[in-house]
């Protein structure tokens, strides 16, 4: 089990867990993620880590289908510049690597922002930790386990 699948069973967080054979010359994971699973894009979340001002990361948590606004990131931040972190302050800061990111159970706990599109879907689609591992449950339950807010950021 993943630190996010853990976490969720510590909480008593009802969830599905869905598994696939990941493919590693899919161009985009959170894609790949849909397809397999059958699912509609909109509701497969890709976690994306951005730097903020040059120093502190965050963290982003918006549809696979849809691009950060990196305009609205700093909006909601209060900074002048967001860009996305590099991969090795990434996977040391959240614990997971690449494309298995999950907002969830990071090691050390980043703030979050989730896009509002989540709350259009009784339950969303984010990742279990792994690549290849794609948790269901209602984004509700992830904004209060995340300590996140909700805006509008693609």
């Amino acid at each position: 089990m993943t630190p996010a699948v853990n976490l969720l069973k510590r909480n008593r967080i009802s969830f599905t867990l869905h598994r696939y054979t990941h493919d590693a010359n899919h161009p985009s994971f959170g894609l790949e993620a849909a397809e397999k699973l059958g699912v509609n894009p909109e509701r497969v979340f890709k976690t994306l880590v951005v730097q903020l001002d040059g120093n502190d990361l965050a963290v982003a948590v918006l549809p696979v289908s849809r691009t950060l606004n990196m305009k609205e990131m700093a909006r909601v931040f209060q900074v002048k510049k967001v860009a996305m972190a590099e991969a090795g302050p990434v996977q040391n800061t959240t614990g997971y690597v690449l494309g298995g990111v999950s907002p969830l159970a990071q090691k050390k706990a980043l703030p979050t922002v989730v896009d509002s599109s989540a709350f259009g879907f009784t339950t969303i689609f984010i990742s279990g930790g792994r690549r290849g591992v794609e948790i269901e449950l209602d984004p509700a339950d992830m904004l209060r386990l995340c300590n996140a807010v909700s805006e509008s950021i693609c």
